[in-house]
């Protein structure tokens, strides 16, 4: 497991309790060139034996399971296998399993209910390093994560990013400039400029000032301010 390349397969593993729903989601993935399915759990106890036998790129992960729930499965794959990527399946298009998902570390939140086409955009996106969970879930969580700073609740937006990177991003969004980066994390300003590039890419941005936008957004910069 590791990066994708950029002509490589997608290696899924399909982790769902209803079989028919697994058959239905396999054939559909396997209808497409860039994807293939690598095997199959049914609980969230399974999925973690099976990651070392099958190394998938992307796991698409039930939230409602037997034994461990999907959440719980999620959090525990990211923290083993961090270049594995999670997409959560759910009936519900609830707040409150977005956001578990997203503090878990999912990069991606598909309906059980979505079309061909939304599936694989979200598959294709998520194995390429990005998070992806649609413009209305992009809005609910931007309002989760001014909400879970004004109660003080400890949230990770970007779950692309690694804490460093995050760390760096909260400070670009204070309007703080790379030298004062660099010195504030005690790291040389070329480590800072990589870190920065590294965001740029990950979260497909432009430049600084749409870095600042989208980290404000999600509630980032606030504390870091001079």
């Amino acid at each position: 497991m590791g990066e994708l390349r950029q002509d490589a397969v997608i290696r899924i593993l399909v982790v769902d309790d209803h079989r028919l729903f697994r058959d239905g989601l396999t054939a559909l993935l396997e209808g497409a060139e860039d994807t293939v399915v690598v095997g199959h759990a049914e609980t969230g106890a399974e999925v973690i034996n099976k990651l070392e036998e099958v190394e998938p790129d992307v796991v698409l992960m039930d939230i409602m399971m037997p034994d461990t729930n999907g959440i719980d499965a999620t959090r525990k794959i990211r923290a083993d296998h961090p270049d594995v990527h999670v997409v959560m399946l759910t009936m519900l298009e609830d707040d409150d399993s977005l956001f578990a998902a997203m503090c878990a570390g999912a990069h991606g939140y598909i309906l059980k209910g979505a079309d061909k086409a939304d599936v694989l955009r979200t598959v294709r996106a998520v194995a390429k390093g990005e998070a992806l969970f649609g413009p209305a879930m992009a809005r609910r969580l931007t309002t989760f994560f001014q909400y879970a700073e004004g109660k003080g609740l400890s949230v990770s937006p970007f779950p692309e990013l690694t804490d460093r990177e995050r760390e760096v991003l909260d400070l670009i969004a204070a309007g703080i400039d790379n030298a004062e980066i660099a010195s504030r994390l005690y790291i040389s300003n070329k480590t800072v400029s990589n870190h920065i590039s590294n965001i740029f890419t990950k979260l497909h941005l432009a430049d600084r000032a749409q870095a600042i936008v989208a980290a404000r957004e999600a509630g980032l910069g606030r504390r870091s301010a001079p």
